[in-house]
C-alpha cells in the first residue's frame, strides 16, 4: 500500500493532513518529527510532509527533523512551519514578520504541478509570525500573497515544495486539490486505501494472532466494529463482554443487550457493575481522575472476568485515531488534551496485551467499515459516546441526581433533533448538568435549580468542532421540555465554543 508520510510539528492542523489524504484513498501518517532516518525508510512513503508547528526555525530549541531525511529522494512538501524548515535547511533564510492569520489571497504565478487546476487566485488560510524573507537557490516562488512574496515556492528537479498557508484547512480553497497535485501527481501515490482494503487486510493479521480474545463492548460503534472483525478472523476465541457502568444513556443498557443478541452472533456476556462505578467516582470531581478511576475499574472487572472465564491473551478495544492523538501517545510533540479510558488510562498490572484494531482510522472511516460489516444502521448514524459515559457530562461530582437530570435531558434533546429532521445532520448532541443552579418561577414559587447546558456540535472526524447554529424555535422547544419535565432544572444554557479553543466534551 503506498504511503504518504507526514512529520508532526506539534500543528493544531497536522492530523487534518492525513485525513484530507485519506479522502482520495491514499493512506497517510502521522509521526514525530524526531522519527529517525532508519524507521522513516521501514515506512516506504512515496512522499513526506512536514506539518506545521508554533516554533521559529531560528531559535535554538526549534524541532528540527533529522538532517538526512532532506536528501531522501522523496518529494516533499513543508507547510507552514515546515515551509520555513524547508527555507532554512536549504540555504534561504527566515526572519520574523507581522503575525499573520487568517485567510488572504494567494495568486498563482505558476501553476505547472502542484498549484495546478486551482485558477489565478484562491483565498488560503495563513497562520504564522515567520516568512521566507530569501528563498534557497534553485527554488522558484511559485505563489504570493500581500504580506508573503514567498508564499509557495519550488524545486521542482528535486520535487520539494513549501507552502506558507494552510491547504488542509476547509477555510483555503481548492486546498484538497493541491494536495491531491502533491500526493497524485507530483509523489504518484497509487489509490489503494479503502475500507475494503482495510477490512481485508486487519482480518488477515488478525487471523495470525495467538490466544483468546476478550473484548469489552460498549455498544457503540467502535467497540462494535472491532468486536465484528475480530470475531470474523478468530471467531469463538473472541469473548464480549459488556459493562453496565451506570454512566450510560437513559435505557440504553437494554438496547445495548438486544442489539447483540439479537444481531451479532458473538460470544456476549452482560455485566452489572453500575453500583461499584458510582462508588469509586463517589466524592470525585476532577476530570482526569474521572477519566482513570472508570478506565482502570473497566479493567479490572475484564480481568475478573478473565480469571473466570480465560485464560484470554488479550483485551481489545475500539480505540481510534483520534483517541490516540489526544491522549498523548501518537508519539508526537501534541499535548495531551484529555486521557481515554482505552488508552491514556490503562493501569501498569494488566495482564492481558492490548488490541487495537481501529487505531489508525478516523470516526467517519469506522462507519464505513460498519456498513461492510452488516452492522444496523441506526448505530452506525448513531452520535458518538465518550467512553467514560456521563462522568465526563457530570462537572464536578457525579451523583445520582445529576445523573438522572443528564440522562433524561440528553434523551430529550435527541428526541427533538430527530423530530426536526436534524439528528443525522449534526456530529454530536447531549446535555450536561454541573453544580451551578439559578433561581427559578414555577407556577407561583421561586425554585432554586440545576442549569442544563446543551451542546451540539458539527465535526468530521472530533479533531475539532464547530458549534451547531440550531434553529431559536428548536432550542425553545428543548428548553421548555427540558424544564417542564425535570423539576429540579430551572434553567437551560447552549454551548457556543467550538473546538478548539473547547473540546466537545465538557470534561
Amino acid at each position: 500500500m503506498d504511503k504518504i508520510v507526514v512529520l508532526d510539528f506539534g500543528s493544531q492542523y497536522s492530523h487534518l493532513i492525513c485525513r484530507r489524504i485519506r479522502d482520495f484513498s491514499v493512506y497517510a501518517e502521522l509521526v514525530p518529527y524526531d522519527i529517525s532516518l532508519e524507521e522513516l525508510k521501514k515506512l516506504e512513503p512515496k512522499g513526506i510532509i512536514f506539518s506545521g508547528g508554533p516554533s521559529s526555525v531560528y531559535k535554538d530549541d526549534a524541532p528540527m527533523p533529522e538532517n538526512k531525511i532532506f536528501g531522501m529522494n522523496l518529494p516533499l512538501l513543508g507547510i507552514c512551519y515546515g515551509h520555513q524548515l524547508i527555507v532554512n535547511n536549504f540555504g534561504g533564510k527566515v526572519k520574523r514578520a507581522n503575525k499573520e492569520y487568517g485567510s488572504s489571497l494567494l495568486t498563482v504565478d505558476n501553476n505547472s504541478d502542484l498549484l495546478s487546476s486551482i485558477g489565478d487566485s484562491v483565498r488560503a488560510w495563513m497562520s504564522h509570525g515567520d516568512e521566507a524573507e530569501e528563498i534557497p537557490k534553485g527554488f522558484e516562488i511559485i505563489g504570493h500573497t500581500e504580506s508573503a512574496k514567498a508564499a509557495a515556492i519550488a524545486n521542482k528537479s528535486n520535487s520539494i515544495y513549501g507552502i506558507q498557508f494552510h491547504p488542509e484547512v476547509v477555510h483555503t480553497e481548492q486546498g484538497t486539490e493541491i494536495l491531491k497535485n502533491f500526493v497524485l501527481k507530483i509523489c504518484k501515490a497509487k489509490q489503494d486505501w479503502t475500507m475494503e482494503a482495510f477490512v481485508d487486510n486487519t482480518v488477515n493479521n488478525l487471523k495470525k494472532i495467538e490466544g483468546d480474545v476478550l473484548c469489552g463492548v460498549s455498544g457503540g460503534i467502535d467497540s462494535t466494529v472491532a468486536a465484528l472483525l475480530i470475531h470474523k478472523a478468530i471467531g469463538d476465541r473472541l469473548k464480549c463482554v459488556f459493562v453496565n457502568n451506570g454512566l450510560l444513556r437513559l435505557d440504553e443498557e437494554k438496547e445495548i443487550e438486544t442489539m447483540f443478541k439479537n444481531n451479532f452472533k458473538v460470544n456476549f456476556t452482560p455485566i452489572n457493575a453500575a453500583s461499584r462505578f458510582l462508588e469509586k467516582l463517589e466524592g470525585v470531581d476532577d476530570p482526569e481522575r474521572k477519566r482513570k478511576i472508570v478506565g482502570e475499574e473497566f479493567v479490572k472487572i475484564f480481568s475478573e472476568f478473565a480469571e473466570k472465564s480465560g485464560p484470554f491473551k488479550w483485551l481489545a478495544q475500539g480505540t481510534l485515531y483520534p483517541d490516540v492523538i489526544e491522549s498523548g501517545v501518537s508519539k508526537g510533540p501534541a499535548a495531551v488534551i484529555k486521557s481515554h479510558h482505552n488508552v491514556g488510562g490503562l493501569p501498569e498490572w494488566l495482564k492481558m496485551e492490548i488490541l487495537e484494531p481501529l487505531r489508525d482510522l478516523y470516526k467517519d472511516e469506522v462507519r464505513k467499515v460498519a456498513a461492510l460489516l452488516g452492522v444496523p444502521e441506526k448505530l452506525i448514524k448513531r452520535h458518538p459516546f465518550p467512553g467514560p459515559g456521563l462522568a465526563v457530562r457530570i462537572i464536578g461530582q457525579v451523583t445520582t441526581k445529576k445523573l438522572e437530570i443528564a440522562k433524561i435531558a440528553s434523551k430529550i434533546v435527541e428526541e427533538e433533533l430527530w423530530e426536526a429532521g436534524i439528528y443525522n445532520k449534526v456530529w454530536q448532541a447531549y446535555a450536561a448538568v454541573g453544580d451551578d443552579k439559578a433561581v427559578g418561577v414555577v407556577g407561583d414559587e421561586r425554585r432554586y435549580g440545576n442549569i442544563v447546558m446543551i451542546r451540539v456540535v458539527d465535526s468530521i472526524d472530533a479533531m475539532t468542532a464547530d458549534w451547531t447554529r440550531l434553529p431559536h424555535g428548536l432550542l425553545e422547544k428543548i428548553s421548555n421540555r427540558i424544564t417542564n419535565e425535570i423539576e429540579e432544572v430551572t434553567w437551560v444554557t447552549y454551548a457556543v465554543s467550538s473546538k478548539p479553543p473547547a473540546t466537545i466534551e465538557p470534561q
